[in-house]
């Protein structure tokens, strides 16, 4: 553990969650970590010890190009923090990079070759695939005829088939795809393949007229695509309460209107049968008011019909709220009127009591007066009103 002692704690832990031997970490993830560990190298490069007599300290010491100093510092910054799968892969192979470290970087300068591919054995090199490495499928111009890539190039994974670029196919991505032609070269080579006439699925050029044959949707006449109807025929299927509608090469299922149950197509006009609330007035299906053709439509007491589309609901008339199903006067703005005269009063007669109090006999005949009106006020008809509304929470 000659770099792992001062993370001593997190590397316990890091090895008690690794449940993935390392043969199985990804090779992007390996190729990564290598990346890091180079630019590392290129960054320590003119370091040296530092301090004191340095031509004494390479001396007596090891080389600082070759040193467990330089090392650890590498290797400290190989991997960022929040990346685990990285820092994972490094607490595992410590004995393999220390090895190449010491004893083979003459031998193998390569650090992803020797350790990803050779030693890890989680990396192929360019052109081979899979755990043996096998060769990726090549012809003229390379892997995959240089027209698409090997699945699972240079990694321990994939099949090697060839995933060819747009518009080629084959098992080397030679033969242009369907809906691409093969144009004419100048010099006698293999032309590129480009695209039909979007109606095309083969073709000898990029025009219209020049289909041999049709993608699905179309039917070739005089060597043209020509769109199917299928809302004409009986090819399209649509779900109940929807309607066909055809667009090139297909057909969409649409929804009716709100007014209809089945349809012909959009609107109200188009309606096989008219939903609940509407009726056929003409060629299209209206909304009924019901609140116009019933005689009592809403039938509580201070209610008014509010019509609605394909319906109607009852609410309570202007100047009535609802309170327990049923609507009531709303006296709050009247109560609220009344409240702040009372308060308005009850200041000026508090302010005629402190004058009062004083001994001021003119202030304290104002008082009484005051005071008498307003129990005179409190105990008539308007007063007994208000009182009652305001206890009942009218």
């Amino acid at each position: 553990m000659w770099w792992a002692w001062p993370f001593l704690p997190a590397l316990v832990l890091l090895s008690e969650l690794s449940v993935v031997r390392v043969q199985t970490a990804p090779c992007q993830t390996c190729q990564k970590l290598t990346d890091s560990f180079i630019k590392g190298l290129e960054r320590t490069a003119n370091k040296n010890f530092g301090g004191g007599n340095t031509a004494w300290e390479e001396e007596k010491l090891a080389k600082y190009a070759r040193s467990e100093t330089r090392l650890l510092e590498i290797v400290e910054s190989a991997c960022e923090k929040t990346d685990f799968d990285c820092n994972r892969l490094l607490e595992q192979i410590e004995d393999q990079v220390e090895t190449w470290w010491f004893h083979r970087q003459q031998e193998a300068p390569d650090l992803f070759e020797w350790l990803c591919i050779e030693e890890l054995r989680l990396c192929c090199p360019p052109g081979r695939f899979g755990p043996d490495c096998k060769e990726c499928p090549s012809g003229p111009g390379g892997v995959c005829g240089g027209l698409g890539r090997c699945e699972g190039e240079g990694t321990r994974l994939g099949d090697g088939e060839c995933v060819c670029d747009p518009g080629y196919s084959g098992q080397l991505c030679q033969s242009c795809a369907d809906g691409y032609y093969r144009e004419k070269s100048s010099n006698h080579s293999a032309g590129a393949c480009a695209a039909c006439y979007h109606s095309c699925k083969k073709c000898s050029g990029p025009q219209d007229y020049k289909c041999l044959d049709c993608k699905p949707g179309w039917l070739l006449h005089d060597n043209k695509c020509v769109d199917i109807d299928e809302c004409g025929t009986e090819l399209a299927r649509c779900p109940s309460n929807t309607y066909c509608h055809n667009i090139e090469g297909s057909y969409e299922c649409r929804g009716c209107d709100q007014a209809c149950v089945g349809c012909m197509g959009s609107g109200p006009a188009r309606c096989k049968k008219c939903a609940r609330g509407y009726r056929l007035r003409g060629a299209k299906c209206l909304d009924i008011d019901e609140c116009n053709e019933r005689a009592i439509a809403c039938p509580g007491l201070n209610e008014a019909c509010i019509n609605e589309e394909g319906s109607f609901h009852c609410d309570c008339a202007d100047g009535f709220i609802r309170r327990d199903s049923i609507c009531v006067e709303n006296n709050f703005s009247d109560l609220l009127v009344l409240v702040l005269q009372q308060m308005f009063f009850g200041v000026v007669i508090c302010a005629l009591a402190t004058l009062a109090a004083k001994g001021d006999m003119v202030f304290t005949a104002i008082f009484i007066g005051g005071v008498a009106a307003m129990a005179g006020y409190w105990l008539t008809e308007k007063g007994d009103y208000m009182l009652d509304g305001f206890l009942k929470g009218r």
